[in-house]
C-alpha cells in the first residue's frame, strides 16, 4: 500500500509542479528576501485551489492560488540532526494557538500539520537558514494570512531543489493514477476493460 502511495504522490506532483513560463510574467518576485521578510499579493488571483511549495536549499516557500504565485516567504527549515522531511503533504490539523508536546510546550502560533508525528508549518523565529526541530517556520504575520486562508487538505509540496517560477495548474490536482501506466483512475468505468 505505501509503495502504491509513494508511486500515486510521486506522479501527482510530476502534475501539480507543471510549469506554464507565460504566465509566470504576471508576478516574479525577487529570491533576495531577508530573514523575516515575505511578500503577499492575494489580489493577483481569485478564489480557488491553494497550493504551496516550499523549497529547503533556497529557504523559501511560495504560496499558489488558482496556478498563480501570491505569496512568498522566508523558512527556517529543520536543522542538522532534525531535517524537514520532503514530498507532498496534506494540511491534516489547524490551530491558531498550539503548543508542542515534544519540545518543552514550545509555542506554535498558527500551527498547520503536516504529519502527525510532529511536523508542521507555524509562527517562528525566521533565520532564513535551517534552525528548526523538522517545523517549516514562518514569519507570524505571513502565518497568519497563509492560516487564514488555506483549508485542512490543502497540499504543501517540501522540495529538496530550488524554485524558479513555475505556475501550477490544477488539471485533476491529485487524481488518481494507475502506477503502472500513469492512466487516470478517475475516468474508469465498470465496464472498462483498461
Amino acid at each position: 500500500m505505501a509503495e502504491i502511495l509513494g508511486q500515486w504522490l510521486s506522479r501527482s506532483l510530476l502534475a501539480v509542479l507543471m510549469a506554464v513560463g507565460s504566465a509566470a510574467a504576471q508576478w516574479t518576485p525577487s529570491i533576495t528576501l531577508k530573514p523575516g521578510e515575505y511578500l503577499w499579493l492575494p489580489e493577483l488571483a481569485g478564489a480557488g485551489p491553494v497550493v504551496m511549495l516550499v523549497s529547503l536549499p533556497q529557504q523559501l516557500a511560495f504560496v499558489y492560488r488558482n496556478g498563480v504565485r501570491i505569496g512568498v516567504t522566508t523558512i527556517s527549515s529543520g536543522r542538522p540532526g532534525f531535517e524537514t522531511p520532503t514530498g507532498v503533504f496534506r494540511i491534516l490539523q489547524k490551530r491558531r494557538e498550539h503548543y508542542s508536546n515534544l519540545y518543552d510546550s514550545a509555542p506554535m502560533p498558527y500551527m498547520q500539520r503536516l504529519t502527525w508525528d510532529g511536523v508542521a508549518l507555524h509562527a517562528g523565529r525566521v533565520t532564513g537558514a535551517p534552525a528548526s526541530h523538522g517545523c517549516i517556520r514562518l514569519p507570524e504575520t505571513f502565518a497568519r494570512k497563509l492560516f487564514d486562508l488555506t483549508t485542512t487538505g490543502m497540499i504543501v509540496v517540501v522540495a529538496d531543489d530550488e524554485v524558479s517560477a513555475p505556475v501550477l495548474t490544477y488539471p485533476g490536482f491529485l487524481a488518481p493514477v494507475a502506477a503502472d501506466s500513469g492512466r487516470d483512475l478517475t475516468r474508469l468505468s465498470s465496464i472498462d476493460e483498461g
